[in-house]
């Protein structure tokens, strides 16, 4: 599935463990489910938020494997790769399309702070080696590697990058990119905490957290923001806001498969060296999820502009 629209909500799924620190593809495969049922526009897999660090390729193997299972191609599975050097994000590209991916997440170079020049050397090997689609995550808080426009410019010439995930955390640089790009490269915002703001600019997407425990809080915010039914968008975001400020948190992996558990669509368990949250941090989390679940919104009716 080459040929879809970087575009909607695409879940950065977690990936979920047993006590043991095993995969737990049945837990995964629920969580899988209820994403699909909200009306999810994609599934990106092996993300920070699926712990990539932690996973060996034969687990990322089996995830893509399960999740094209499940998805049965009625939406794109996209595989994330984060990697040091440039011919092993080469050959994870040419895996993960050989292995049926849709498509690629791509992070700047990791760990070396790679000049401007070296890191679209970097993306530029990877879209030759591939003929998936790359959308280019653009992470300079985290990362350390913004991804300028007039580096956007060079990687231009390369028909399948034709994507970023945003997540500069400035809401203005949707406009920028639109200004000067036009609808060459679809936008996803990557900060759940600015999402409304980002699709309210232009942006096509969002490649979200907390969806993975609230899918069809997240997506109905999109369907309303694209059905221009704002004041339901508004009314959605502002339940949601405290849960979202869990993203954005060098924990937030914990944050939001705590949020899974009391949500019943993940174990909670994390592979080292994250460990469970104790203390006030794990109490911090728990009172925003009781203030939340007493307020959920009911009866969305968001499917209907899908």
């Amino acid at each position: 599935m080459k040929n879809f629209k970087w575009e909607g909500v695409m879940p950065a799924i977690t990936t979920q463990f047993d006590e043991n620190h095993q995969l737990d593809l049945k837990t995964f495969q629920k969580n899988l489910d209820a994403q699909i049922e909200a009306g999810v526009h994609g599934i990106i897999l092996g993300g920070t938020l699926g712990e990539a660090s932690t996973i060996t390729a034969e687990e990322r193997g089996l995830l893509l494997e399960t999740t094209l299972s499940k998805t049965k191609g009625r939406i794109p599975v996209i595989m994330n790769i984060a990697e040091q050097a440039t011919k092993e994000a080469v050959r994870l590209a040419e895996q993960a399309e050989a292995e049926g991916a849709s498509g690629l997440m791509l992070l700047p170079p990791m760990r070396y702070k790679a000049t401007d020049a070296e890191t679209v050397e970097y993306f530029s090997s990877v879209a030759t080696s591939t003929s998936l689609p790359i959308m280019i995550y653009n992470n300079p808080v985290d990362y350390k590697i913004e991804v300028t426009l007039d580096m956007f410019e060079q990687l231009s010439k390369f028909k399948n990058i034709n994507a970023v995930k945003e997540s500069t955390r400035d809401t203005t640089n949707v406009t920028r990119m639109i200004n000067r790009f036009g609808d060459r490269f679809s936008i996803l915002c990557g900060v759940d905490t600015i999402a409304l703001e980002c699709l309210m600019m232009g942006a096509t997407g969002w490649v979200a957290g907390l969806v993975d425990a609230f899918p069809e809080e997240t997506v109905a915010i999109y369907a309303y923001c694209k059905a221009g039914e704002w004041e339901k968008a508004r009314e959605v975001f502002r339940w949601f806001l405290p849960l979202l400020e869990l993203d954005i948190s060098p924990q937030l992996v914990q944050n939001i498969k705590l949020c899974e558990v009391a949500t019943g669509l993940g174990t909670g368990h994390v592979r080292p060296p994250r460990l469970p949250l104790r203390g006030k941090a794990h109490q911090d989390v728990q009172d925003i999820l009781e203030s939340a679940l007493k307020t959920r919104p009911t009866h969305l009716d968001y499917k209907k502009y899908l």
